[in-house]
């Protein structure tokens, strides 16, 4: 029964992919590959884990469907490998999960094979196969039935003329080879593999730190001094800097869009040198039994005045962002730095969870790179082209309309609405023009496959 539903959907596969660009098709893989999960591991699907990676999954191809951007195409492919992952081991760390799911979609089957192998030699019941005998069973009838084949055609006319229309030309060795391929993808997937070592190791791993060995109470308040001068310095540091930048933006009036670039991109390598910095350090400290040590209240109180700083610090840079944006419009830049911003925030908070609560570096890694997911999953949700140009045509000072044009197809419509009913200089009126009946003429020849939610939406 597995088998015949991965030869179904190789076939689905192939009727979907070969020779097709991206859209309708990749939602409905995204549902295949769910039901062939769902029929092969049942039991998985009872956890709610795997139910919410699938939801994620299908929702990412979905997106393609409805606005086909690199975004969601990326957050598909990346959910996928993870949900295929989770299905073998769904208590594993996301990262984990990840590489379990690119693992079994590329060497399943010739793991299984590997496996089977030393199975049979170590219990015994190896069976050599007779290559030979197999052979001569497919390739002698063979070669005996053409050979009677042209000797009927010689001596009979009419099977000479019924034999000649027989017309093999429907068959389409490319499609097949495609859909072989389908079949290996979903005969791989349909029993996903956890790697081992790696599996065992992260299972095994827990988030919060213990006592490793004993340590002299002198040596933990030297670790302690030194820490505590540090991160005086640092905090020192950051908070001239959040001065003197708080200060500059209040003497500033109208900042130009050179100077609030370089206001917001100075500010987000302030950010990124100070974070690394102070965590790496964090992490050296707190990394054993000075966590357990009672004197090392002052350099918690230090260790928290710091990610607060940290935190003001993002609250500085995102509003000349707002600033920014408010007067030059959005770009994809800009939204991320945003998302860059939020995740920077959402570090700063598990840094001081790991520090209040004595969590480990596993701890960082797990939670804050499947918040990384999770900020990629929402984000594909939304059409940024349509929302950029909405925003920079309706509530930006000054919209780059070269800029507006040069994004996707997404926002054609949105675009050409707006030039009708407002209108622009003749240039960008033809170039919009141009671009929206280039973009007509491609939904025409998309085929079912290929079918995005704009081919239905498009009036004739």
């Amino acid at each position: 029964m597995k088998h015949t539903f991965n030869i179904i959907g190789a076939a689905l596969f192939s009727t979907l992919f070969y020779k097709q660009d991206l859209g309708l098709n990749l939602s409905l893989f995204s549902l295949l590959t769910i039901l062939i999960l769902a029929i092969n591991r049942k039991d998985a699907f009872s956890n709610r884990v795997v139910i919410i990676k699938s939801l994620a999954y299908l929702v990412t191809g979905i997106a393609v469907f409805f606005y086909k951007s690199n975004l969601a195409i990326t957050a598909n492919v990346v959910s996928f490998f993870i949900l295929v992952g989770s299905i073998s081991e769904h208590k594993a760390s996301i990262y984990v999960n990840w590489l379990n799911g690119c693992y079994t979609t590329i060497a399943a089957f010739f793991h299984r094979c590997y496996e089977q192998f030393h199975r049979k030699e170590d219990t015994g019941t190896k069976r050599k196969i007779d290559y030979i005998h197999w052979l001569k069973i497919i390739g002698i009838p063979m070669v005996v039935l053409i050979i009677f084949i042209s000797l009927y055609k010689n001596g009979n006319p009419m099977f000479n003329d019924l034999i000649s229309q027989i017309d093999f030309s429907f068959i389409n060795l490319q499609w097949l080879l495609f859909g072989l391929l389908g079949y290996y993808l979903l005969n791989n997937i349909s029993a996903p593999i956890a790697v081992y070592p790696i599996t065992a190791l992260d299972l095994s791993t827990e988030n919060t730190l213990h006592k490793v060995k004993e340590v002299t109470a002198k040596k933990l308040d030297g670790e302690k001094q030194l820490g505590v001068v540090l991160m005086s310095l640092l905090n020192t540091l950051i908070t001239f800097f959040l001065i003197t930048d708080v200060v500059y933006v209040i003497q500033q009036d109208n900042l130009n869009a050179m100077e609030l670039s370089n206001q917001v991109h100075s500010g987000v390598n302030a950010l990124i040198a100070s974070i690394v910095f102070a965590i790496v350090i964090i992490l050296y400290f707190f990394r054993a039994n000075l966590n357990f040590y009672k004197g090392n209240a002052i350099l918690k109180r230090l260790t928290y005045l710091w990610i607060a700083l940290n935190v003001l610090l993002v609250v500085v840079i995102a509003f000349k962002n707002y600033q920014y944006i408010h007067s030059f419009g959005i770009t994809y830049k800009r939204i991320g730095v945003n998302i860059y911003l939020l995740l920077t925030s959402i570090g700063l908070l598990t840094t001081l969870i790991k520090v209040y609560s004595i969590k480990n570096l596993w701890y960082l890694l797990r939670v804050n790179i499947q918040t990384a997911f999770v900020v990629l999953i929402v984000a594909s949700l939304f059409n940024w082209d349509r929302v950029i140009t909405h925003y920079n045509l309706n509530y930006a000072k000054a919209a780059d309309m070269e800029y507006l044009i040069g994004l996707s197809n997404n926002n054609t419509f949105l675009l050409k609405s707006y030039s009708d009913n407002n209108g622009f200089n003749s240039g960008d009126m033809n170039k919009i023009n141009d671009k929206y009946y280039d973009y007509l003429r491609v939904l025409s020849d998309n085929s079912w496959q290929e079918m995005q939610y704009d081919n239905i939406t498009i009036k004739e």
